[in-house]
């Protein structure tokens, strides 16, 4: 069994009733993604793969969805993705629960429901979270429930069509997305480990998009240019922090969702260990609604030159066990 660890999907009662209220480049991915939005396709797709077993994420924030209540938006969304779970053990494993993240209480509460009561397993926090940094202490409530469930987050990068350069109204190129989206991984988890974060909220299980975005490329440069800050400016920024700064960077887990690209797996595996390393697709955002992403992201760890428990634990076993699934 392969358990994907990163699935998006929108289910059939945000597609019907919410996707008409979101902006035309939302809908325009809906059209264009059949497997995002149509289950029998997505079968189709999983039909070449059936050893392969998902983890349901919403793909994007409740927030836009404009004319809608995120409080409203996050029910509807997570009675969908409990339901797909439930109607599909064949397919889906488990989903982790969309929150209002503008509304701590609320969003408190969603968590709470979506956890015993639709027996999700963890929360997906896109950052910047309702525009707000991941490291503010807005969301310190629910980091501390989150150790409480002993359940993980699963954190998703999102950037608008921010212009690259002064001067231009937009991104080029869907720059945005491309770079933007592992650049807005990196800032979010450098700013929970320098804020002290992680520090305070030891036991806190975090699931990064794109194998940690740019930290494990860029590991030693993290090193590195904190000693030079610390030298030539005398500004210690890790002087809070008890332990060694990397040993922060390694408590969260990463995805093996960089399309199909073993020696970035191997990177990313040399810096989180074998054991924080999850099977993860970013499934259907492809040219081939998603078949593309599997197949590719399934080769990259079959060429990882890695032991055969190993590679068992990144397909699923690291899965099962931070989900508590061990049972599934």
């Amino acid at each position: 069994m392969k358990i994907d660890i990163f699935a998006h999907i929108m289910p059939p009662a945000y597609v019907r009733d919410v996707l008409p209220a979101t902006t035309p480049a939302t809908q325009a991915f809906a059209r264009g993604t059949r497997t995002l939005v149509d289950l029998d396709a997505r079968k189709r797709v999983m039909d070449r793969f059936p050893d392969v077993r998902q983890v349901l994420t919403l793909a994007g924030p409740v927030e836009a969805a404009g004319r809608y209540a995120a409080q409203d938006v996050a029910r509807i969304v997570n009675d969908g993705l409990a339901e797909l779970v439930h109607r599909n053990p064949d397919r889906f494993v488990a989903a982790a629960a969309s929150l209002p993240l503008g509304d701590m209480d609320e969003a408190l509460r969603e968590a709470e429901r979506a956890t015993r009561d639709l027996s999700m397993r963890g929360v997906e926090l896109f950052t910047p979270a309702a525009g707000l940094p991941v490291d503010g202490p807005d969301f310190f409530p629910l980091y501390q429930r989150m150790c409480e469930l002993d359940l993980p987050v699963w954190l998703h990068p999102r950037r608008e069509l921010t212009p690259d350069y002064p001067g231009e109204e937009r991104s080029k190129y869907r720059i945005f997305g491309l770079w933007g989206w592992p650049y807005e991984t990196t800032v979010a988890m450098t700013r929970l480990v320098m804020s002290g974060v992680l520090d305070r909220f030891s036991r806190l299980k975090i699931i990064t998009h794109h194998c940690g975005g740019m930290v494990p490329y860029f590991s030693e440069r993290i090193s590195t240019w904190y000693d030079y800050m610390a030298k030539a400016l005398g500004a210690d920024y890790r002087r809070p922090l008890p332990r060694p700064l990397l040993d922060y960077f390694r408590m969260f887990y990463g995805d093996t969702a960089v399309n199909g690209n073993s020696a970035a797996l191997t990177c990313g595996r040399a810096f989180f260990g074998a054991d924080h390393l999850l099977f993860g697709t970013d499934m259907p955002f492809d040219n081939e609604d998603g078949e593309r992403s599997i197949r590719d992201t399934i080769f990259s760890i079959e060429e990882m030159e890695v032991s055969g428990t190993e590679r068992d634990a990144i397909f699923a076993g690291n899965a099962l066990r931070l989900l508590r699934l061990e049972s599934a």
